[in-house]
């Protein structure tokens, strides 16, 4: 896609600071990091969101993930990573391109869980939900 901030990335449009690459995967230190090597994980392929991922691209980018993920780890040797998405607008996605980010933590960053992220007023019955599964 022409106008994606990453697409442009990945064709080597824009420089950035590579920190793994393979056939289907890229990854490189996010410009506003949140951390000590905060890093951006994308497919090369454009991809908006999750649901367009077919299983083969999924499989491909999970891979590049996660040697991605012991890349940094073996290199920054933080106390431990969160690694998370973004999916769609409403759960913070900036840029429509689909893109994990892994975070090292580092002791007292100050930083919280996944579980931090949001705490919804009405999070719902659990075993209302759990119907819905069924």
């Amino acid at each position: 896609m022409s106008d994606c901030l990453f697409c442009k990335i990945a064709s080597g449009d824009i420089p950035c600071h590579k920190v793994f690459e393979d056939e289907f995967t890229l990854a490189f230190l996010d410009i506003h990091p949140c951390s000590k090597g905060h890093t951006v994980v994308i497919p090369k392929q454009h991809v908006s969101q999750l649901k367009e991922m077919n299983h083969r691209s999924w499989l491909a980018l999970m891979n590049g993930l996660k040697l991605t993920a012991e890349l940094v780890d073996s290199k920054l040797k933080p106390a431990g990573l969160n690694i998370g998405i973004n999916n769609r607008e409403a759960a913070g996605q900036a840029v429509a391109h689909v893109h994990w980010h892994i975070i090292p933590r580092y002791e007292n960053d100050g930083g919280g869980s996944m579980h931090s992220i949001i705490r919804s007023a009405n999070p719902g019955d659990v075993a209302k939900v759990a119907k819905l599964f069924q």
